[in-house]
């Protein structure tokens, strides 16, 4: 696992947060300084807390915890899509769902839907019903799909939460806070940082700089099954 310097964080624009008059009180120790009316990120505290959300992470999954990753917006869906599957871990990228968390057992309910409706699918048998029912039940697979595609595979609530963008998904940051689900987030100048257990903060509108802490946290994530599954060998006895 690679924490990045802080020229790369500079690199990829980690430095930059919002306009001073769109800034959470929050964030105020992270604030390095202002220019021209923007806030300017202190990145040795990004490091510093990169360091530490990664620590946390790497013990939640030794422990075989699943993180559940979100990042809904547009420019980023792919990027937290791509690092949720290298982590092998479930995520989500399209609007969060109310109750997701606090109403586990409906979501639940939805997701062995989609389940069904996709092992239905794979096995040819929608080929009974008419060309009608077929767009009907292919357009209600694809709505699924897009909603509950990412935590298919999730079969209880997950043990930590990690965000990109707490502004787009302040529901799932109210959610995880009931439920005292540890959060681990990108926190740009504008956040308020107080439900977020492990604030990393940093741009989380650049892709560069949201790239970046993704590429560490997925890094530890896979440091941590390799861990697991690969124990170390036990010394060799030492006979008298």
């Amino acid at each position: 696992m690679k924490i990045p310097d802080i020229l790369e964080l500079l690199k990829a624009g980690a430095h930059f947060g919002h306009k001073k008059s769109k800034w959470h009180p929050s964030m105020e120790p992270y604030i390095f300084t202002e220019r021209k009316g923007v806030h300017i990120i202190d990145l040795k505290q990004t490091m510093d807390s990169l360091v530490s959300a990664a620590e946390f992470v790497k013990k939640t999954v030794q422990n075989g915890g699943i993180i559940l990753f979100i990042g809904t917006k547009k420019q980023l869906k792919n990027v937290v899509k791509e690092s949720a599957i290298a982590s092998q871990m479930p995520y989500i990228i399209e609007k969060w769902v109310g109750g997701t968390i606090t109403n586990w057992a409906i979501v639940r309910k939805q997701i062995n839907k989609l389940r069904k409706r996709r092992e239905e699918k794979e096995k040819g048998e929608w080929a009974k019903y008419t060309k009608k029912e077929q767009l009907i039940l292919q357009s209600g697979f694809e709505k699924l799909e897009s909603i509950y595609g990412g935590i298919v595979n999730l079969e209880k609530i997950p043990d930590a939460l990690f965000i990109t963008d707490c502004k787009e998904s302040k529901t799932a940051v109210r959610e995880a806070e009931a439920q005292n689900i540890p959060i681990i987030a990108i926190t740009d100048s504008n956040v308020d940082i107080r439900p977020i257990a492990y604030p990393i903060p940093a741009n989380d509108d650049a892709i560069n700089s949201v790239k970046m802490i993704l590429k560490t946290i997925t890094e530890a994530i896979v440091e941590a099954k390799n861990a697991s599954t690969n124990p170390p060998e036990a010394a060799p006895e030492v006979k008298p």
